[in-house]
């Protein structure tokens, strides 16, 4: 069964556990296919049905990872060009209070656009529910070696994607996570969903 079938049935009223407990029987690369076959319609759908269900830092982004070690989450977007990316997270290398990840966009127009550095943070949402918040407005203090150089993102065309940005993740199953990104003007019409790899 497709990704959209199952949607399709979330729409009738099937509860988002079904596809939670669908993409966790995937094997990996099943699981990135079926995400990077979400349309935009299916990604903001996704976002509604997954709202609520918090994540945090340790068990949805950096799960078992050292200072400075790299997860990569693989992501699909909802606009029109350039969909497909990579969000790559790193815990720093001494714990922080409160709890931060360090990240960065890894992504074929980086050279134009820039590396999209951001502070990954746990928050309070609507509701109550602590989830992760990708803050492109807070850069890192150090990066592992292997990263691009820190740039500020009011630098190249980054100035119009991620400077300003805050985006608001929810957890859809282990290893499957949605966001939506956020100004300060409002809500943007722009998701996205990650699959840990």
């Amino acid at each position: 069964m497709g990704i959209s079938i199952l949607l399709g049935k979330m729409r009738r009223g099937e509860p988002v556990e079904s596809l939670a407990g669908w993409l966790d029987q995937l094997r990996p690369a099943v699981r990135l296919d079926e995400v990077r076959g979400l349309g935009p319609r299916d990604q903001a759908r996704l976002y509604e049905l997954a709202a609520g269900r918090g994540c945090t830092l340790d068990s949805d982004c950096v799960p078992g990872a050292g200072p400075l070690r790299e997860v990569i989450h693989a992501g699909r977007n909802s606009l029109p060009a350039f969909r497909d990316f990579q969000k790559r997270f790193c815990p720093p290398s001494a714990p922080r209070r409160p709890p931060v990840c360090w990240g960065y966009n890894h992504q074929a127009m980086a050279p134009f656009t820039g590396p999209g550095y951001f502070v990954a943070r746990e928050d309070e949402a609507e509701g109550g529910v602590r989830t992760v918040v990708v803050d492109y407005t807070a850069l890192p203090d150090e990066r592992p070696p292997v990263w691009p150089a820190i740039l500020p993102n009011t630098a190249r065309l980054s100035r119009f994607i991620y400077n300003g940005t805050r985006d608001w993740m929810w957890k859809v199953s282990e290893g499957v996570t949605v966001g939506r990104a956020r100004r300060e003007s409002g809500w943007m019409d722009n998701w996205f969903v990650l699959v840990r790899l």
